[in-house]
Protein backbone atom coordinates (compact mmCIF):
# COMPACT_ATOMS: atom_id res chain seq x y z
CA UNK A 1 0.00 0.00 0.00
CA UNK A 2 2.80 2.43 0.82
CA UNK A 3 4.49 1.72 -2.53
CA UNK A 4 1.16 2.53 -4.19
CA UNK A 5 1.19 6.02 -2.66
CA UNK A 6 4.95 6.56 -3.13
CA UNK A 7 4.71 6.05 -6.88
CA UNK A 8 1.97 8.67 -7.24
CA UNK A 9 2.34 12.27 -8.28
CA UNK A 10 2.58 14.43 -5.11
CA UNK A 11 -0.66 16.30 -5.97
CA UNK A 12 -2.60 13.08 -6.51
CA UNK A 13 -1.18 11.69 -3.25
CA UNK A 14 -2.34 14.86 -1.46
CA UNK A 15 -5.85 14.43 -2.86
CA UNK A 16 -5.89 10.80 -1.62
CA UNK A 17 -4.59 11.77 1.84
CA UNK A 18 -7.42 14.29 2.11
CA UNK A 19 -10.11 12.02 0.61
CA UNK A 20 -9.65 8.96 2.81
CA UNK A 21 -10.06 10.47 6.31
CA UNK A 22 -12.64 13.02 5.13
CA UNK A 23 -14.74 10.24 3.56
CA UNK A 24 -14.61 8.30 6.82
CA UNK A 25 -15.68 11.36 8.83
CA UNK A 26 -18.45 12.04 6.30
CA UNK A 27 -19.75 8.47 6.63
CA UNK A 28 -19.75 8.79 10.43
CA UNK A 29 -21.65 12.09 10.20
CA UNK A 30 -24.12 10.53 7.76
CA UNK A 31 -24.78 7.56 10.06
CA UNK A 32 -25.16 9.89 13.05
CA UNK A 33 -27.64 12.01 11.10
CA UNK A 34 -29.82 9.01 10.21
CA UNK A 35 -29.63 7.63 13.76
CA UNK A 36 -30.66 11.04 15.11
CA UNK A 37 -27.51 11.88 17.03
CA UNK A 38 -26.62 14.90 14.91
CA UNK A 39 -27.75 17.86 17.02
CA UNK A 40 -24.83 20.08 16.04
CA UNK A 41 -21.33 20.00 14.65
CA UNK A 42 -19.93 19.44 18.14
CA UNK A 43 -17.13 21.90 17.59
CA UNK A 44 -16.63 25.48 18.70
CA UNK A 45 -14.42 28.04 17.01
CA UNK A 46 -11.18 28.98 18.80
CA UNK A 47 -11.70 32.68 18.17
CA UNK A 48 -14.21 35.29 19.27
CA UNK A 49 -16.62 36.25 16.55
CA UNK A 50 -20.31 36.49 15.91
CA UNK A 51 -20.70 33.61 13.46
CA UNK A 52 -24.02 32.48 14.87
CA UNK A 53 -27.01 32.76 12.63
CA UNK A 54 -30.67 32.09 13.17
CA UNK A 55 -30.87 30.06 9.98
CA UNK A 56 -30.19 26.37 9.45
CA UNK A 57 -26.89 27.10 7.72
CA UNK A 58 -23.57 28.31 9.09
CA UNK A 59 -20.76 28.92 6.64
CA UNK A 60 -17.94 28.13 9.07
CA UNK A 61 -18.75 24.72 10.49
CA UNK A 62 -17.14 21.30 10.68
CA UNK A 63 -19.84 19.87 8.43
CA UNK A 64 -19.15 22.45 5.71
CA UNK A 65 -15.40 21.87 5.99
CA UNK A 66 -16.00 18.14 5.52
CA UNK A 67 -18.35 18.79 2.58
CA UNK A 68 -15.80 21.07 0.92
CA UNK A 69 -12.88 18.71 1.42
CA UNK A 70 -14.96 15.75 0.23
CA UNK A 71 -15.85 17.48 -3.05
CA UNK A 72 -12.36 18.96 -3.43
CA UNK A 73 -10.44 15.73 -2.89
CA UNK A 74 -12.65 13.39 -4.92
CA UNK A 75 -12.88 15.87 -7.81
CA UNK A 76 -9.08 16.11 -7.76
CA UNK A 77 -8.72 12.33 -7.81
CA UNK A 78 -11.39 11.86 -10.48
CA UNK A 79 -10.10 14.50 -12.90
CA UNK A 80 -6.36 14.13 -12.22
CA UNK A 81 -5.70 12.24 -15.46
CA UNK A 82 -8.19 14.38 -17.46
CA UNK A 83 -6.96 17.87 -16.53
CA UNK A 84 -3.24 18.13 -17.21
CA UNK A 85 -2.62 21.55 -15.60
CA UNK A 86 -2.25 21.24 -11.81
CA UNK A 87 -3.37 24.85 -11.28
CA UNK A 88 -6.58 24.37 -13.29
CA UNK A 89 -7.21 21.05 -11.54
CA UNK A 90 -6.89 22.68 -8.09
CA UNK A 91 -9.19 25.53 -9.10
CA UNK A 92 -11.71 23.06 -10.54
CA UNK A 93 -11.54 20.91 -7.39
CA UNK A 94 -12.10 24.01 -5.23
CA UNK A 95 -15.17 24.90 -7.29
CA UNK A 96 -16.53 21.38 -6.86
CA UNK A 97 -15.89 21.64 -3.09
CA UNK A 98 -17.76 24.96 -3.01
CA UNK A 99 -20.51 23.27 -5.02
CA UNK A 100 -20.80 20.58 -2.35
CA UNK A 101 -21.32 23.31 0.27
CA UNK A 102 -23.91 24.99 -1.97
CA UNK A 103 -25.83 21.71 -2.48
CA UNK A 104 -25.76 21.11 1.29
CA UNK A 105 -27.07 24.67 1.83
CA UNK A 106 -29.93 24.12 -0.65
CA UNK A 107 -30.77 20.77 0.95
CA UNK A 108 -30.90 22.32 4.44
CA UNK A 109 -33.01 25.19 3.14
CA UNK A 110 -35.52 22.77 1.60
CA UNK A 111 -35.58 20.60 4.71
CA UNK A 112 -36.18 23.60 6.98
CA UNK A 113 -39.31 24.27 4.92
CA UNK A 114 -40.68 20.94 6.11
CA UNK A 115 -40.75 22.22 9.68
CA UNK A 116 -44.19 23.70 10.18
CA UNK A 117 -45.63 25.49 13.15
CA UNK A 118 -49.02 23.83 13.57
CA UNK A 119 -49.74 25.41 16.93
CA UNK A 120 -53.42 26.23 17.07
CA UNK A 121 -54.15 29.97 17.18
CA UNK A 122 -57.81 30.80 17.77
CA UNK A 123 -57.41 34.06 15.82
CA UNK A 124 -56.90 31.99 12.66
CA UNK A 125 -60.56 30.86 12.85
CA UNK A 126 -62.02 34.28 12.03
CA UNK A 127 -63.82 34.18 8.70
CA UNK A 128 -63.76 30.38 8.48
CA UNK A 129 -66.78 28.14 8.17
CA UNK A 130 -67.55 25.80 11.05
CA UNK A 131 -70.22 23.25 11.96
CA UNK A 132 -72.26 23.52 15.14
CA UNK A 133 -71.42 20.56 17.37
CA UNK A 134 -73.47 21.42 20.47
CA UNK A 135 -76.56 23.63 20.02
CA UNK A 136 -75.82 27.34 20.51
CA UNK A 137 -78.64 29.20 22.32
CA UNK A 138 -80.03 32.45 20.87
CA UNK A 139 -79.01 34.59 23.83
CA UNK A 140 -75.38 35.60 24.15
CA UNK A 141 -75.22 34.21 27.71
CA UNK A 142 -75.65 30.59 26.59
CA UNK A 143 -72.87 28.87 24.77
CA UNK A 144 -72.49 25.85 22.53
CA UNK A 145 -69.65 24.35 20.57
CA UNK A 146 -68.50 24.38 16.97
CA UNK A 147 -66.10 22.14 15.09
CA UNK A 148 -63.68 23.89 12.78
CA UNK A 149 -60.79 22.71 10.65
CA UNK A 150 -57.59 24.77 10.90
CA UNK A 151 -54.34 23.62 9.25
CA UNK A 152 -55.81 20.19 8.63
CA UNK A 153 -56.81 19.57 12.26
CA UNK A 154 -60.38 19.70 13.58
CA UNK A 155 -60.88 21.71 16.78
CA UNK A 156 -63.88 22.06 19.09
CA UNK A 157 -64.35 25.62 20.28
CA UNK A 158 -66.92 27.21 22.59
CA UNK A 159 -69.20 29.52 20.61
CA UNK A 160 -71.96 32.08 21.12
CA UNK A 161 -74.24 33.89 18.69
CA UNK A 162 -76.27 37.10 18.64
CA UNK A 163 -78.72 35.61 16.13
CA UNK A 164 -81.27 32.82 16.36
CA UNK A 165 -80.78 29.42 17.97
CA UNK A 166 -78.23 27.35 16.03
CA UNK A 167 -79.01 23.62 15.98
CA UNK A 168 -76.39 20.91 15.94
CA UNK A 169 -75.12 20.37 12.38
CA UNK A 170 -75.82 23.95 11.20
CA UNK A 171 -73.08 25.64 9.18
CA UNK A 172 -71.81 28.93 10.62
CA UNK A 173 -69.10 31.50 9.99
CA UNK A 174 -66.78 32.67 12.76
CA UNK A 175 -67.22 36.44 13.04
CA UNK A 176 -64.84 37.28 15.90
CA UNK A 177 -62.80 35.91 18.77
CA UNK A 178 -64.16 36.75 22.21
CA UNK A 179 -61.38 35.24 24.32
CA UNK A 180 -58.77 32.49 24.18
CA UNK A 181 -61.40 29.76 24.01
CA UNK A 182 -64.61 31.31 22.63
CA UNK A 183 -65.77 32.70 19.29
CA UNK A 184 -68.79 34.61 18.01
CA UNK A 185 -70.56 32.86 15.09
CA UNK A 186 -73.47 33.61 12.78
CA UNK A 187 -75.46 31.29 10.55
CA UNK A 188 -74.43 31.11 6.89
Amino acid sequence: MTSFFQEMDPLLRTFWFIALPVSLIFLIQLIMTFVGMDASDGIDADFDSNLDSDGPFQLFSLRNLINFLLGFSWAGITFFSTISSHAILIIFAMLVGAGFIWVFFLTMKKMSGFAEDNTFNIASTVGKVAQVYLTIPADKNGKGKVQISVNGAVHEIDAVTTGDLLESGAMVRVESVLDSSMVMVNKL
